[in-house]
Parts: structure tokens; sequence; C-alpha cells
């Protein structure tokens, strides 16, 4: 979704801020820390999703727990001139694809796979090889995990 507002003012910044750090803070906790009223808060968190700047919440799960613990990030090269968007229709049907990106370089796109083991990890590969377009992929399994952080607004 496009954002309509082009920019945010400190208070907002500092409300997403709170909402990342909790996405179960009340709207009066918010409000205490930035300086407003909770109806105040709530207009602002209303207009911040109006406008696409907040695009949900959601509940942040282990996948590990799900018994998804193994990943991989894949480069994705392609046959030929294939847009984003045929890309993007190759890559849905495949559930171990969690993320998928164009980037710059030699790669067409870098596709987030995630796999309840190496089994199932070499599987979803044989499935993203398959798909009519892709020539040829490199894959890098997830040994472990160093850093992982949510966007830190006005950083």
């Amino acid at each position: 979704m496009w954002c309509r507002i082009l920019r945010m003012d400190a208070i907002d910044q500092r409300i997403i801020s709170c909402l990342v750090a909790d996405a179960r803070s009340s709207y009066a906790e918010i409000g205490a820390v930035v300086g407003l009223s909770a109806p105040a808060v709530k207009r602002r968190v209303d207009k911040l999703l109006d406008t696409g700047v907040l695009r949900g919440f959601t509940a942040v799960v282990d996948p590990e727990a799900l018994g998804w613990g193994t990943e991989a990030f894949v480069e994705v090269h392609c046959r030929g001139n294939v847009t984003p968007g045929q890309i993007r229709i190759g890559l849905e049907p495949l559930p171990e694809v969690v993320a998928a990106y164009t980037v710059s370089g030699a790669a067409d796109a870098i596709v987030h796979l995630r796999a309840a083991d190496i089994h199932h990890l070499e599987s979803a590969l044989e499935r993203l090889r398959a798909v009519e377009f892709i020539e040829r992929t490199v894959s890098t399994v997830v040994l472990s995990r160093l850093l992982e952080r949510p966007p830190a607004p006005g950083a």
C-alpha cells in the first residue's frame, strides 16, 4: 500500500516506537509516554493505519516453535526478461517462501525460505527450481541468527 503521508511528526514517530516495542500497549500507556490523551493517540494511530504507515498488528511467533526452524536465502536467476509481478506469481504457491525481494546485481530476486528440516528445504528448493522461468538458484542455508530487529522510526 502506498503511504499518503510523506512526513510524520516526532509524536507519530514516538507512537510507532511504542507500538514496535509492545503492540499490546494501551492508548493510555502510549499517551503517557508521548504526552497525549488516549483518544488523541487513538486518532493518530487510526490516521497512521488509514495512510498505510502502520500496516497492521500481529503476533511475532518463533518459527522453530511451529516446526519451521530451517531457513535459507536463495538467489533466483531467471530466463529472459521476467517482471517482478511474474516472479511474485511464480513464488506465491510455495508455502515455504516467507519473503522475496527484487535486487540489484546478478540475481533477479532473493527468496527467503523456511522449512521443517533439511529434507523439507531440499524439497522446497526442487519446487522453486521447477518454476518455469527460473534458470538457476544459488542457496545459502542459515546456521544461526545473529541479529534481527524491527525498523526503528526516526533512526
